[in-house]
């Protein structure tokens, strides 16, 4: 299937120009008519990984864009196959991560004909991209390619549709007469007004209890440097959102994570550094924040200014540029809250007392296990510079707060959409761009089972991911029995040998029932150079500790 030609076909042609414009990578499921791009692909220099199905694929893609700057593809075959794949697109949009997706289609001359898998693609995609549009000749390529990976990363990052007719894939078109286009510079780090700045700074001169919060936007945008030096020179307490986490490291003594709920409810002045006010952040409203607290923000997006809650000052612009901006402010002029104030002494009062609530759940060895117990010993265990990445309800939320991140772009989970059955696939993505690290994820069972076939992808590449499920039977609450003829719409089968999946495909499995067997277990599983699953069976009926406020908080 070479292509030998002076005259490119389409598909050598698409591959030619994602290399130029910076992808690297590319995640699918191949079949009609995408075949001959996947080997183009291969053929370019491009990393071409074959998933299972199409919508762990486009979750990869996705993860690919926020984890490099520059945006991961997904090729998905006609009607169905692009079907599929819209679930990542919507995560990349609902997250702002910057994603292609390629997309087979018919014929052109077939069109309105009902030919094979015939879909409206374009119309499909179009409510979760930035831009959708069909390929309509073979000449045109270099240009749109070009076109969709600038639209992905400039402004608010997100995803781009391009849908590829078989005639386009299988043309030709004389080298003679194309164009071709410069790789697209990285987006321009755009500043906040001076005069922005200024009044930034004096907001939180004047506030009481002042909070900065870190959001994954400043991740996206490689603010860490930036952000670590604001916080050194103002000695502002922070919290970071899910994902921003690691932009500065979780053991940083200015980290109020511990008590999100006190800093939240009781700040007067939030600064939000690339982070949203919405769901995650309680859409900035009582009883979760203070009724007149003032809103000062950092965000690339325009539009994004004011959302829920009335913002005092603007700062549109890239995260790191304008981060930079308050620093060389600080520097002429320099300021930092007093780490002796009441506020910081009310806050680290509130992190203690919520540090030894779970200290006892922790180190509690009794059986069957709970989420603490087990999370505890991964987060032991774990490297400093391993990427985590998290899925489940009880799994991810009790893990955001027991599992550390030191280094940015370092945690994926279910991020804004909420998306469980992202975890394979965003694994897979991270062992591919970072071969380096180690790469765990850790599962809820139900969160496990929506992609559970993609082990065989991580075997097939031999990348050593671990997996960890975590174990209670169930969808939320598990169940330790029911009867066959009455089974709850929440339970799944007791005891499932998930580990048992991966010995198929060449992975080892590795089961754990009790405390003793935690150590040793997850020792040898981060060690094994092939992928593993460790199956953790729980208690069915494990929980948080109590929380003092509702989920969203009605």
């Amino acid at each position: 299937m070479s292509d030998t030609s002076q005259d490119p076909s389409g598909a050598t042609l698409i591959a030619r120009s994602l290399k130029q414009q910076g992808v690297e990578y590319m995640f699918g499921v191949v079949g009609f008519p995408v075949i001959p791009i996947a080997v183009a692909a291969q053929r370019e220099g491009i990393r071409y990984l074959g998933f299972r199905n199409e919508q762990s694929a486009s979750y990869a893609a996705g993860a690919v864009g926020y984890l490099t700057g520059r945006p991961g593809a997904c090729l998905a075959v006609s009607g169905p196959g692009m079907v599929h794949a819209i679930a990542g697109l919507a995560n990349a949009w609902s997250n702002c991560w910057p994603m292609l997706l390629l997309g087979g289609a018919n014929d052109s001359y077939q069109d309105q004909m009902g030919a094979f898998q015939e879909t409206p693609q374009v119309e499909a995609a179009r409510p979760f991209v930035k831009h959708a549009a069909r390929i309509e000749s073979v000449g045109r390529i270099p240009q749109l390619i070009e076109q969709a990976v600038r639209i992905s990363i400039y402004g608010r990052p997100g995803a781009v549709y391009l849908d590829l007719p078989n005639d386009v894939i299988t043309g030709r078109v004389e080298a003679t007469q194309l164009t071709e286009r410069a790789r697209c510079p990285d987006p321009p780090r755009t500043q906040a007004e001076p005069e922005a700045i200024e009044r930034a700074l004096a907001a939180l001169r004047s506030a009481e209890r002042p909070l900065v919060v870190v959001g994954k936007g400043a991740a996206h945008a490689r603010a860490e440097s930036e952000v670590r030096t604001f916080l050194e020179y103002t000695q502002l307490p922070f919290l970071p959102s899910p994902m921003g986490k690691g932009v500065v490291p979780d053991d940083h003594p200015l980290s109020v994570a511990p008590g999100r709920s006190f800093a939240l409810q009781n700040a007067d002045l939030v600064l939000l550094v690339g982070a949203r006010l919405n769901w995650i952040l309680h859409f900035g409203l009582p009883p979760r924040f203070h009724e007149a607290v003032r809103i000062l923000q950092i965000d690339v997006s325009a539009e994004e200014i004011g959302t829920n809650h009335p913002t005092e000052v603007a700062l549109v612009g890239d995260a790191a540029s304008i981060t930079g901006q308050l620093n060389r402010a600080l520097e002429q002029n320099p300021w930092s809250h007093s780490a002796t104030s009441p506020w910081r002494t009310e806050l680290a009062e509130k992190v203690k007392q919520n540090v030894a609530a779970v200290h006892a759940m922790l180190h509690d060895d009794s059986e069957p296990l709970g989420y603490y117990r087990t999370l505890r010993s991964i987060r032991d265990l774990l490297p400093r510079d391993a990427i985590i990445v998290s899925e489940g309800a009880n799994t991810m939320d009790i893990g955001r707060t027991v599992l550390p991140n030191y280094e940015p772009r370092h945690r994926l989970d279910a991020g804004t959409y909420g998306t469980m059955g992202v975890g394979l696939g965003f694994a897979i993505a991270a062992a591919a761009v970072h071969p380096e690290k180690k790469v765990v994820a850790i599962e809820g069972d139900s969160a496990f089972g929506f992609s559970g076939m993609e082990v065989e992808t991580a075997c097939r590449y031999r990348l050593p991911i671990t997996f960890v499920v975590i174990n209670n039977n169930g969808i939320g609450a598990g169940f330790s029995e029911f009867e066959p003829d009455e089974v709850p719409t929440s339970a799944y089968t007791i005891g499932a040998r998930y580990e048992k999946i991966i010995e198929s495909f060449g992975g080892k499995g590795y089961l754990i029932t009790k405390a003793s067997e935690l150590d040793p277990t997850l020792e040898a599983a981060f060690e094994d150079p092939m992928p593993n699953i460790v199956n953790v069976l729980i208690d069915p009926h494990a929980q948080r500790k109590p929380q003092k406020f509702d989920w969203l908080t009605r």
